[in-house]
C-alpha cells in the first residue's frame, strides 16, 4: 500500500526521508562530481565551452542530467554517474577530433553556413530550411546595426547560430527594416504611382518596378517602395 502524503509536512518537504545525516553525504557528493566535471571540462578544451553547436549542447544536457542526478539522490552510486559523465565526455571529445581532422565530418556534425542575404535580398528558402522567419532574420540583422538590406551585400548564417553581415560598399535601395515592422506598417505600393517607381518585394527584397505583379523570386505579391539607407542610421 502506498504511503499517505501528509500536505505540509515540513520534515518531508525540506529534510525528505533520509536522516538528517544524509545532508552531509549530498555535500560529498556535489564536492567530487563537481571536481570530477570541472577537471573533464578543463580536458574538452575551450571550443566546447566559447560556442555551443548541437554536439556541445547535447553535452550540457547529457552532463546537466548525469551530474544532477547523482548529486541528491542516494540510489545513484558515484561510479556510476562518474562512468557515464567519462563516456559522455569521450564520445565528444572523439567527435571533436573527427571536426579537426575531416572537413566533411565537420559539415555533417556541426552543419554549414547559409546564405541568408545575397545583395539586399532575403532566401526565404534558405530561411525557413533553419527553422527562421522573415521576422528573426530582420532582427538579427537589427542586432548588426542594419537599417535597410540594401546596406548588406552579404549575410551568412552560421552553423552555431551566428551572423555574419558583409555590409555593401556602396549601398543600394532597399527594404527598410527600422523601425522593425511590426510596430511601424511600411505603406504598400500605390496602383496609382509612377510606372518607373523601383518598388521591393515586402517577403524577400527583391527590387522590380511597379507594374509587376508577384516577386519573380519568391511570388509575393506585397510591394513597399525601395528606399536608400538613412545617413543617420548608419
Amino acid at each position: 500500500m502506498d504511503q499517505v502524503v501528509v500536505p505540509f509536512d515540513w520534515a518531508r518537504m525540506l529534510i525528505g526521508d533520509p536522516p538528517p545525516a544524509f545532508l552531509w553525504e549530498i555535500l560529498f557528493r556535489t564536492v567530487v562530481i563537481y571536481v570530477y566535471t570541472f577537471g573533464l571540462i578543463r580536458w574538452i578544451g575551450g571550443r566546447s565551452i566559447s560556442q555551443l553547436s548541437m554536439v556541445e549542447f547535447l553535452l550540457v544536457i547529457a552532463l546537466g542530467s548525469a551530474v544532477g542526478d547523482s548529486l541528491f539522490y542516494p540510489d545513484v552510486p558515484l561510479l556510476h554517474a562518474m562512468l557515464v559523465i567519462t563516456i559522455v565526455v569521450l564520445i565528444n571529445k572523439g567527435l571533436d577530433y573527427l571536426i579537426l581532422r575531416s572537413d566533411r565530418a565537420q559539415r555533417t556534425i556541426d552543419g554549414m553556413p547559409t546564405w541568408i542575404v545575397r545583395q539586399g535580398r532575403l532566401n526565404p528558402d534558405q530561411t525557413s530550411s533553419r527553422g527562421m522567419g522573415k521576422a528573426e532574420v530582420l532582427a538579427l540583422l537589427r542586432l548588426e546595426g542594419i537599417s535597410n538590406l540594401g546596406e548588406v551585400e552579404h549575410a551568412f548564417l552560421e552553423a552555431n547560430g551566428d551572423l555574419s553581415v558583409f555590409r555593401a560598399k556602396q549601398p543600394l535601395a532597399g527594404l527598410p527594416i527600422v523601425p522593425p515592422h511590426e510596430i511601424c506598417p511600411l505603406p504598400q505600393r500605390d496602383p496609382a504611382s509612377a510606372a518607373d517607381t523601383t518598388y521591393c518585394c515586402f517577403a524577400c527584397g527583391t527590387l522590380q518596378q511597379a507594374q509587376e505583379i508577384a516577386c519573380r523570386h519568391c511570388g509575393a505579391e506585397e510591394w513597399v517602395e525601395a528606399k536608400l539607407p538613412d545617413p543617420a542610421l548608419a
